[in-house]
């Protein structure tokens, strides 16, 4: 976005100015510091008179992620993925190098499972474990898969924890008691398969 307005001549403040905000947000979202949402690029498209689409593929510090599936504790299904793919959308994270070639997906949480770190309708996107080649790291949040006898799979969103005798524990961090009991990677799963899809790497609000 910033080549489009060092094209138009307008300035950080000026665009601030246009769409209501505060000059330091937009700094924010020009530089990537803030994720561009899809409400934003319909903002600034607005104000600059050029299609959304322009400012997702200028060359910038920005990469787009599809979401096309929910994640919500205690919801069991055939699969996590919306079927209709009308309702798959676009959001913008950091171009981070680190990430370069590595596959990133989006998923919608649902839910007060997740709410003292996700509001509902937040978008976690996340690098997947067989493409970045990384072990699960303590502290960090994953997309977690709980596959029932019957194959259906509950998607949620956890906290990795690991206690001082060395045991991993997903963790809940949600104001509703539902779901605040630990779930252990491995040992008592009640039968279930435990299995982590994905680190989340951005978090994403829609406004």
């Amino acid at each position: 976005m910033a080549q489009i307005l060092k094209s138009k001549g307008i300035t950080n403040e000026a665009l601030a100015e246009m769409v209501q905000a505060h000059p330091v947000t937009i700094s924010r979202l020009i530089n990537g510091r803030r994720p561009l949402t899809e409400r934003w690029l319909e903002k600034f498209g607005a104000a600059l008179g050029v299609d959304p689409i322009e400012i997702y593929t200028e060359p910038s510090n920005v990469r787009t992620v599809t979401v096309k599936a929910a994640v919500q504790a205690g919801v069991f299904s055939e699969s996590s993925e919306w079927p209709d793919h009308d309702d798959w959308y676009e959001v913008a994270v950091p171009n981070d190098p680190q990430f370069a070639g590595v596959e990133m997906f989006g998923a919608e949480v649902r839910g007060p499972s997740m709410n003292r770190r996700y509001p509902e309708s937040s978008v976690v996107v996340c690098t997947a474990p067989w493409s970045d080649n990384e072990q699960p790291e303590p502290g960090k949040r994953y997309i977690v898969e709980r596959r029932r006898l019957d194959g259906t799979v509950e998607t949620t969103v956890k906290l990795l924890h690991r206690d001082p005798e060395g045991g991993l524990w997903l963790l809940a961090e949600s104001d509703d008691p539902r779901f605040q009991r630990p779930i252990p990677i491995e040992g008592d799963t009640d039968g279930e398969e435990i299995r982590v899809i994905g680190r989340v790497r951005y978090a994403v609000t829609r406004e």
